[in-house]
Order: structure tokens, then C-alpha cells, then sequence
């Protein structure tokens, strides 16, 4: 790309250089089994490892840039040492700067919070391609450059990704770009250099404390990303979410809320529901939505309030939006031949779990039993696991507790974590089938006509990991080995 060193620390706060800043560079790596001649290699401390480990190995395969936060002890001559205070908030503005600024060249709206980050970035990226823009989209499930699929492999890249994918959109021609913002990226610097042209906060519910310990802790990770928003910016918040006004607290960025319940410069309301679509009353309009549940219409007007913010007129995207589908695995509707409905969601948290079981309950009160089948993943926030299972029990008619990505955890272990949570005079209720395959063939042998299954945790994922190896398994593939199904939406 014919840059220097010099181009690409225009942003960085170095505490001390030394060598020369005038040499070319031609990629920036985070890992250095991926340093060449030329390289710009940051040392980034980790949860599990320190990058600082592997610069002299990062040397031997070419680098000839050095970004650390302590200087090694020898030093090699060839070499030029850029000494920061903390490198994973200073690779992103290198990134940035080394790519062009990609974020200057689109429109780039970030959402961020504990649910609903894949509808709203999928709604927005789908709306804004029928309305004829070459968008692009980074989420859980997928990256998408325009048409172009991309695998995602985590919810937000890292720094270097991040930057590379964004420049890629750019140069496809992308005006708008919707990315799913996570905690985890935020507290970790992926983001940090960016510029957005808007920040979507959607709830602030029980996930991650493995990772940030504290709700507080996780609660200010997500107000960051309002707190870096510039002035020219948009924050459009929760209004109905208690920590929806919290988040845009010290926002330079201008103010916008959305809600079902209170005041809100978005405001919509549920006129009628069920299984597979929701009318709207939303910002003096009626429409109604392929989608459903309380939840769902949240994720609806935040979509709208940003299409709004975009600068889209109100009854083009209300049409546009009544033909959009959610995305996949979030509150996936299926039917059988035999008359049982199926859900497969992606809920994986106590409130996610919550809202999906009480859109069923609401929608379906009274046509048919409801049975849950769920688990919880494995090396990840422990504390949720009782409140899950404490939940589904209260609420279904049969409860099959499950493996959901064990990881190295023991999947029977995980199923006495959850059943901790359970209320002793549910216990009737509950069945523990640590196999999923099984659990699922078991809901599918006693569901009935007019019953619902519902099969919570792993929605669009097409793996089960175990011991640190993904092996094929999809929730809806194996439920149609077992019932005869004739309506995926």
C-alpha cells in the first residue's frame, strides 16, 4: 500500500522509538506466525498469552517493526521499536491509518448490547440492500460484503480484521455498513480508531461475567463505545431498558431513544400477534412484520429509529421492513405434518431464554404443551446456568436439560449446574439427557398435536464443540430426522 511507518502512528502516543520511522511497511500482524518482510508486528498482552513472547520469533520471520508495551532486552539493530503504554488500543488507530481510515468511507453503525445485536445489524443490513445500497455486514452468524459471504469467527474481528474487512467494503463500493459490537471487543481496544456514524444499544441483561466479573464492569464496557462516539455521531438507546439512559450518560454523540413503554422519539405498540408475524403501531403507522414477540418489536424499532437517522423516509422502510425475515436462528418457526410447531433460537442467556418462552406462552396459551429443550455452554459465565434452568422449568411442561458446547467442560457437570436453579416441586418436569441429539429425539417422541417445541442455545450454529474439536450438528437438520417437517421459515 506504499506506506511508512511514519503514515501510520499519525494517531499513536509512543512513549519512546527507537530506530528509523521512514521504512515501508506492508501488513500489520497480530500473530507472529504471520510476520513477513516488512511487517509491522503488535505485541498484545492476552487472557491466555503475551504477545510479547514472540517478537523475536516475529523478527526471525521478518518483522521490521516492533509495536510492545516493554522493550525486549536485546535489541535487534534491523529493527524499529515503537514502545506504547497499551498496544491493544493503540492497533487500532495503526490499523485505521494503514488501510486508508476505512470508517471514514461508509456509513458505520455499531449495535452493542446483551440481546438482539444479530436481528438489528441483520434487519439493517437487509432493509438498506432493498433499498438499493451496496451494504456490508459483520455479525455473529455471518460477515457479508454486499452479495459476498464471509465466515464470521467471532462477533467482532479483531483490530487487524476489522480494519482489513471495513477497507474490503469500502472499496466494493459499500455506503453502509451495520456491525455487531461486543463486550468483549470493546473492553479489549478491537474497536478503538473507528469512526461511526451511529451506536444502537439494545439491553444490558446477565451474560459475559466469566469475562468482565462485575455487572458493573460489563454494564461500562458497553458505555464505552457511546462515551467515543463523536459529536456528529447518533446514540439511539433503550428507552424502556434501565440502564438506557445510563449508557448515553457522557455521549458527545446526539441523543435519540426508541421504546414500547415509555417516552421515546421512536415509540411503537403491539397490536396483534402470532406465531409467525406482529402488527405494529409504530410512529403513527400500522404495519405488520414477519416477525413476533415482545422482544422482536424492540429489535423492529430500533431498526426503523436508525433507518430513520440514516435519513430514510418513514413509509419506505415501513414497507420495506414488513417483508423482511429475521435472521437465522432467532426464533426459527417450523411446522411438522404431524401439527407440532418448532422453534430453534439462539437464546443463551437467562433474559433471552425468558423472552422467547413467554412470546411462545403468550401466542400459545391454552392450544398445546410446551417443551424446552436447553443447555448451557460450556467455560463461560457459570452464574446463569441455575437462573436458565430455573426459568425453562417454571415456565414449559417438559424440560430436557442438555449438552450445548461443552468445550472442556463435562456436560453432565454443566447439567448439575443448571439444576441447581430448579424449585424442587418442578423436578417432574425435568429430564437430564446430556446427549442433545438424544434430548431432541426425545422431545420430538413425546410432542403431541398442537404442541410446541422449543430448542434454545445454539440457533444458526452448524457445530457442537467438544474438547476443542467443532463436529457438525445443527439443531434443525436433526429435527427433521425425527418429525416430518414442512415449513421453515
Amino acid at each position: 500500500m506504499n506506506k511508512t511507518l511514519k503514515d501510520i502512528i499519525v494517531n499513536i502516543s509512543a512513549e519512546s522509538i527507537i530506530g528509523v520511522l521512514d521504512q515501508p511497511v506492508n501488513r500489520v500482524v497480530l500473530d507472529s506466525r504471520e510476520a513477513n518482510e516488512g511487517s509491522v508486528f503488535v505485541a498484545i498482552k492476552g487472557q491466555k498469552t503475551d504477545g510479547h513472547e514472540f517478537i523475536e520469533k516475529a523478527i526471525e520471520n521478518g518483522a521490521t517493526v516492533i509495536v510492545c508495551q516493554s522493550l525486549p532486552i536485546v535489541l535487534d539493530p534491523r529493527v524499529t521499536y515503537l514502545q506504547v503504554k497499551n498496544t491493544s488500543l493503540a492497533v487500532g488507530p495503526i490499523a485505521s491509518a494503514f488501510f486508508d481510515y476505512p470508517s471514514r468511507r461508509l456509513k458505520l453503525v455499531g449495535v452493542t448490547g446483551t440481546n438482539g445485536k444479530t436481528t438489528i445489524t441483520t434487519l439493517l443490513y437487509r432493509l438498506f440492500k432493498s433499498l438499493g445500497y451496496t451494504s456490508g455486514l459483520i455479525s455473529t452468524i455471518e460477515n457479508r460484503i454486499d452479495n459476498e459471504i464471509l465466515p464470521a469467527h467471532l462477533t467482532t474481528p479483531n483490530a487487524v480484521s476489522l480494519n482489513a474487512l471495513l477497507n474490503s467494503m469500502a472499496k466494493a463500493g459499500c455506503s453502509h455498513v451495520f456491525m455487531e459490537v461486543s463486550s468483549h471487543a470493546i473492553a479489549q481496544g478491537r474497536i478503538y480508531g473507528q469512526e461511526y456514524t451511529g451506536g444502537i444499544f439494545t439491553n444490558l441483561t446477565h451474560d459475559h461475567l466469566d469475562y468482565h466479573k462485575t455487572f458493573s464492569e460489563y454494564l461500562n464496557a458497553k458505555k464505552m463505545f457511546f462515551d467515543n462516539l463523536g459529536n456528529t455521531a447518533f446514540a439511539l438507546s433503550n428507552a424502556d431498558d434501565p440502564n438506557g439512559e445510563v449508557m448515553l450518560q457522557n455521549t458527545k454523540a446526539r441523543k435519540y431513544f426508541y421504546g414500547l413503554k415509555n417516552l421515546a422519539d421512536f415509540h411503537s405498540r403491539i397490536l396483534e400477534m402470532d406465531l409467525e408475524s406482529m402488527l405494529l403501531h409504530i410512529d403513527g403507522y400500522e404495519t405488520w412484520f414477519r416477525l413476533t414477540g415482545r422482544f422482536n418489536a424492540y429489535n423492529l424499532t430500533a431498526t426503523y429509529g436508525a433507518a430513520i437517522l440514516l435519513g430514510e423516509t418513514s413509509e419506505e422502510v415501513l414497507r420495506v421492513m414488513s417483508n423482511l425475515h429475521p435472521a437465522e436462528g432467532r426464533l426459527d418457526i417450523l411446522k411438522s405434518e404431524e401439527g407440532i410447531n418448532v422453534i430453534v433460537d439462539y437464546a443463551h442467556t437467562p433474559d433471552a431464554l425468558q423472552n422467547v418462552i413467554e412470546t411462545v406462552r403468550d401466542i400459545h396459551a391454552g392450544a398445546g404443551r410446551l417443551i424446552v429443550v436447553c443447555g448451557a455452554g460450556g467455560d463461560r459465565d457459570k452464574s446463569k446456568r441455575p437462573k436458565m434452568a430455573a426459568i425453562a422449568a417454571e415456565n414449559a411442561d417438559h424440560l430436557i436439560l442438555t449438552s450445548d458446547n461443552p468445550r472442556s467442560e463435562d456436560p453432565l457437570q454443566i447439567i448439575e449446574d443448571m439444576k441447581a436453579g430448579l424449585n424442587p416441586s418442578l423436578s417432574y418436569r425435568v429430564l437430564s439427557i446430556p446427549d442433545r441429539r438424544e434430548a431432541i429425539h426425545i422431545a420430538c417422541m413425546i410432542a403431541k398435536t398442537g404442541d410446541v417445541i422449543l430448542v434454545a442455545g445454539k440457533g444458526h450454529e452448524k457445530y457442537q464443540e467438544i474438547n476443542g474439536v467443532k463436529y457438525p450438528f445443527d439443531d434443525k437438520e436433526i429435527l427433521s430426522q425425527y418429525l416430518h417437517l414442512i415449513k421453515p421459515r
